[in-house]
């Protein structure tokens, strides 16, 4: 299972196409459109998430309802691009124009991929850089995750996210799997303690009146993976490296961890391991879950926790010095319509990008040309944990 983007934040629309997606799966556009839905959500976002509406259209791989097992494409339209087509329009203009076009960028912003994406592809007006580089390529990125999530959950399995901290304001409780569930998407801010909910929209006005932004930590939990999906063989099959690489791959995700994440560095390991009991109907389990459900890099059957690490948005209202790359004197960076803070919404954004490296490494694992197939072998791998 792969897939591919495209698009500008301000161009005419995103399309991805996702290939490796087996055959007989129930596909619905509603149902993506829950989740890119929760996307656009959350306490601290700017203006940009009242304009966008953000629903898919499903223009390959699906036929009356199910997936064919070939690519499937999906369109997601950006409704703000009727303001930007003079900008950002395909065709050419002349030179004459192009020096007198309104938004273009020549202040990068400390933070963001402005400086160094304009060095890299040689663009003198850095908007080239920056309407890739947007996190507005994450509503694609959901989109993926979406139909990740419907065939996991062909699989019994599930998906849940929830913000941890934001702008040092933390949950720092230890939730149980039925607690986690019960508890997503009671407020706006995504926190399973509604006793700090108001602590964290209070940190985020704070930012924005200050022309600032915050940043924060998200948690992901996995329900019912089936054991040893992942290797300890290679490196580059280890499930939780992949599962890393794809959340800093997120914009503005600087870390990520799993379990009890850098916790681990303080204990000694007498109280990091997690014991290993035996119930005849429930196999192997762990009397804990420190470890987050990995060992060896392979799933050990326990609930999948990861955790992800949001810097504060590099758009600022009260810009930071720059440079202009024209004339080589100091500016204050260029200022972009952004959020204050977008930390609910990456936990949203973290839960698919999860869902996605899951979802392919279980096709990788196991033959998957139709649903019924892949269902079949899952059962019999979750029999294994209890026979072996």
């Amino acid at each position: 299972m792969r897939y591919l983007t495209s698009g500008e934040s301000h161009g005419p629309q995103l399309t991805v196409i996702i290939e490796g997606v087996p055959a007989n799966l129930e596909m619905r556009a509603e149902e993506i459109n829950k989740e890119m839905f929760k996307r656009q959500g959350g306490y601290g976002r700017g203006r940009r998430m009242q304009i966008e509406k953000d629903a898919v259209e499903i223009v390959s791989g699906v036929r009356n309802g199910f997936t064919l097992g070939s690519p499937i494409t999906i369109v997601v339209k950006n409704d703000d691009f009727t303001h930007w087509r003079n900008i950002m329009g395909i065709e050419p203009i002349s030179d004459e124009a192009r020096e007198n076009m309104k938004r273009t960028i020549t202040k990068p912003r400390p933070g963001h991929a402005d400086l160094i994406g304009g060095m890299k592809y040689n663009h003198r007006d850095l908007r080239n850089v920056l309407e890739r580089s947007s996190a507005r390529e994450t509503a694609a990125r959901v989109a993926v995750g979406a139909v990740s999530k419907i065939l996991l959950s062909q699989l019994d399995i599930h998906m849940y996210s929830r913000v941890v901290e934001i702008g040092g304001i933390k949950d720092v409780g230890l939730y149980d799997t039925e607690t986690f569930k019960q508890n997503i998407d009671k407020n706006d801010v995504r926190v399973i303690d509604e006793s700090i909910a108001q602590k964290m929209r209070d940190k985020i006005d704070e930012a924005k009146k200050e022309g600032d932004s915050i940043g924060g930590v998200v948690q992901v939990m996995v329900e019912n993976m089936p054991v040893a999906v992942g290797s300890y063989v290679h490196y580059d099959r280890k499930l939780d490296g992949r599962i890393a690489q794809g959340v800093v791959s997120i914009n503005a995700f600087k870390g990520v961890s799993f379990g009890e994440g850098f916790k681990a560095a303080e204990k000694p390991g007498s109280e990091i391991q997690d014991e290993i009991l035996y119930h005849s109907e429930r196999g192997y389990y762990r009397g804990s879950n420190h470890l987050g459900g990995f060992e060896g890099g392979m799933t050990n059957g326990m609930p999948i926790i990861v955790n992800g690490v949001m810097k504060p948005i590099p758009t600022l209202y009260k810009p930071l010095n720059s440079v202009d790359i024209n004339t080589k004197e100091d500016f204050k960076a260029t200022i972009e319509r952004s959020d204050s803070c977008a930390v609910p919404a990456a936990s949203v954004v973290c839960e698919h990008v999860v869902a996605f490296e899951v979802a392919k490494a279980l096709l990788e694992e196991f033959q998957s040309n139709h649903i019924d197939q892949l269902k079949e072998q899952i059962e019999e791998r979750r029999k294994l944990n209890i026979e072996f």
